[in-house]
Order: C-alpha cells, then sequence, then structure tokens
C-alpha cells in the first residue's frame, strides 16, 4: 500500500513526498501562512482563576 497525498488523495511523488506534486505542496503551505491549521484557545479573562 503506497501513500497518498494529504491534499488530494493521489499517490504521493518522492520528488515530493509527501505530496504528489509541487500544486499540492504549494496548497498545503498557503493553508499554513494563512493559519488555517490552528488549534482554537479560549483565553481567560483576567480574574477568572483569583481564588479569593
Amino acid at each position: 500500500m503506497s501513500a497518498k497525498c494529504p491534499q488530494c488523495g493521489k499517490p504521493t511523488d518522492p520528488d515530493y513526498k509527501p505530496f504528489c506534486s509541487k500544486r499540492c505542496a504549494d496548497v498545503d503551505l498557503a493553508r499554513w501562512l494563512r493559519e488555517d491549521y490552528r488549534i482554537p484557545v479560549v483565553d481567560e479573562l483576567p480574574g477568572e482563576d483569583d481564588e479569593v
């Protein structure tokens, strides 16, 4: 079983691994630069955890 491109699902190309082409690699890079891959965080308001 060969690895598949995480963008489009086609078989990977050794020159662009883990992607199948430069285009899919560039799409992934653009998503990183736009911060599409991020973990949502809930910011705590000041004083919420202060014990009285």
